[in-house]
């Protein structure tokens, strides 16, 4: 078995989250969100697939950050946006 690492995964750095409030495109427009995710080149925070907006993965599709982590309590999952896969 092999196993495959994704090359996304460089784009990787430690980073400062720029709000914890909550979706920053979401809280200047007062829209709701379900859950939040820490995108792991910048520290932008964005909604969810899950959340009407979608504004995380609209901030890796625009920005070319392709990696986030959960930025939900209690969860250290990460996802490519690009590779539609956990990393």
């Amino acid at each position: 078995m092999t196993t495959v690492i994704d090359p996304h995964i460089a784009y990787i750095r430690p980073v400062t989250p720029q709000t914890t409030d909550g979706c920053q495109e979401c809280l200047l427009i007062g829209s709701p969100w379900l859950h939040l995710r820490l995108c792991l080149t910048c520290g932008h925070v964005g909604c969810c697939d899950s959340s009407p907006m979608r504004h995380a993965r609209a901030h890796a599709r625009t920005d070319g950050h392709p990696i986030v982590r959960s930025f939900e309590p209690g969860e250290a999952w990460r996802w490519c946006y690009v590779d539609e896969t956990y990393v």
